[in-house]
């Protein structure tokens, strides 16, 4: 803005240097003229009447006169440019306070978009979609300035949420059954920016119901994804003004523009989520269906051979058969037991994995009779997992832990969350039992079905399973996924 002014200035000082320039040869040229055109007439034209004393005193008259008329002249064109100076020193001043106010609608414009950039930013952090709606709705409030704000989002053709902001519960409350979209909403529902100083003044507005907060402008704007209209944003009340500027309505807009991809992703991700926790569901149906049937055939197996040496009599072999369905029904409760604790456990949650995670093995540790811990190098808000990535590696980390307390006689196990040299995050399962030789497994081992069904959960999300474990020196079971890092 200064080069602009100083500018301005130079080019009006340019304008005026050639009348200061002519004054100057003016005030120089006329008086020494004159002068040798009247001492030329004196000596060389009318010399007898010079040298008369009524000639001198008309020459001097003459002289007083030209000096008076001389001095008019220069003192009027003085003022003529003192005028004009005048004039170009308010022209600059108004050039001035123009530029002045141009740097400060800029100056603005700049922190409205600092101040959409950041509301674009805080509102996708957060991908529960009900969360991301009543962020969206109060960030537009804050960022335009206005006492209250609604977000009005339609799930297909029927209203799916109609969201507050600058209420508290009592106002809400007090208000009764909330709008449907209709008249003055409805219209920008449809797809149209309304702007107006007036709400009572707009044929379309119907008014409000009793206890309603007093609203007079109104500023609403359509939320437009990909030619679908997703839903509305509404604000009234601009504070500190009349009513909402042309530029409220295109920050208002652009916000929207955001607003609708966050809404659409939040969406999707729900949709992400749904479909995880189904498949997961499944699978564990199918689980415990196998488990089940595999402890059932083995009591059955068992109940008959006890029948039998009661029959014939043998009845230490019988108690022995009887024991060994006493264990399995121990074991079969300890397995239930984990399952009903690890489905108990919200895996699709606003809080992050690792917060799960650390949250299932105290309820673990309480359950059984390891003493689990959590090591992580990661902070909670660093880990971000699809759906999908994080139920399987959270049921291989439960898989891994049951195999510690059924089978490797563990008293300790420990969990390492940290992300790798290649930047994958990996988690480690790490116990004190008696651990096995990985490489001399049988088909009907122990641990066979458990790593087979843990490698799979990891290969199915793109994930990697290692497994390593040396007689009586425990067990260490190793994932990695692809970690995107957030914050």
């Amino acid at each position: 803005m200064g080069q602009m002014v100083e500018g301005g200035v130079a080019q009006s000082q340019g304008k005026q240097m050639p009348g200061l320039r002519l004054l100057k040869w003016v005030g120089l040229v006329v008086p020494v003229t004159f002068l040798v055109l009247v001492n030329y007439t004196g000596y060389y034209v009318i010399p007898s009447v010079v040298r008369t004393w009524w000639g001198f005193l008309l020459l001097n008259l003459l002289l007083l006169v030209a000096v008076a008329i001389f001095t008019q002249v220069v003192f009027t064109l003085i003022e003529r440019v003192q005028a004009r100076l005048a004039e170009l020193y308010e022209e600059l001043r108004e050039r001035n306070a123009e530029l002045a106010r141009v740097h400060a609608a800029a100056q603005q414009m700049v922190e409205k978009l600092r101040a959409l950039s950041a509301a674009s930013a805080t509102i996708t952090e957060d991908m529960t979609l009900e969360t991301l709606l009543q962020k969206v709705v109060d960030q537009s409030r804050e960022l335009v300035g206005a006492q209250y704000g609604a977000l009005l989002v339609r799930v297909e053709k029927e209203t799916g949420w109609f969201l507050t902001s600058g209420m508290d519960r009592v106002q809400r409350a007090a208000i009764g059954d909330l709008p449907q979209g209709r008249g003055l909403l409805g219209a920008v529902l449809a797809g149209q920016a309304i702007r107006i100083p007036d709400l009572s003044r707009d044929p379309r507005s119907a008014g409000f119901p009793p206890h309603h907060p007093a609203m007079k402008s109104f500023l609403g704007v359509p939320i437009i994804f990909r030619g679908r209209a997703l839903g509305s944003l509404y604000l009234t009340n601009k504070l500190g003004a009349e009513e909402f500027s042309p530029e409220d309505e295109d920050v208002l807009l652009l916000f929207a523009r955001h607003a609708a991809v966050a809404i659409e992703n939040a969406r999707l991700y729900q949709q992400a989520q749904d479909v995880a926790v189904l498949e997961e569901r499944e699978r564990i149906a199918r689980e415990m269906h196998d488990n089940f049937a595999q402890v059932l055939g083995y009591v059955n197996t068992k109940t008959q051979a006890a029948r039998r040496f009661l029959e014939l009599g043998d009845v230490k072999r019988a108690e022995e058969q009887m024991s060994g369905m006493e264990e399995a029904a121990r074991q079969l409760y300890a397995d239930v037991r984990e399952a009903v604790l690890g489905l108990r456990v919200p895996l699709v949650s606003e809080r992050s994995f690792i917060g799960v995670v650390g949250e299932y093995l105290t309820r673990f540790s309480q359950m059984s009779e390891i003493q689990t811990r959590l090591d992580s190098s990661i902070g909670e808000a660093m880990v971000e997992l699809t759906p999908r990535t994080e139920i399987q590696l959270f049921r291989i980390i439960q898989e891994a832990l049951t195999n510690a307390r059924k089978h490797a006689q563990a008293t300790e196990a420990k969990v390492r969350v940290e992300q790798d040299e290649s930047g994958w995050l990996a988690v480690t399962v790490e116990d004190n039992g008696r651990g096995f030789d990985p490489a001399h497994l049988e088909r009907d081992d122990w641990p066979h079905f458990g790593l087979q069904t843990m490698r799979e959960r990891a290969e199915a999300v793109g994930g990697a399973f290692q497994i390593d474990s040396v007689p009586g020196q425990g067990t260490r079971v190793t994932v990695r996924f692809p970690l995107k890092k957030v914050g």
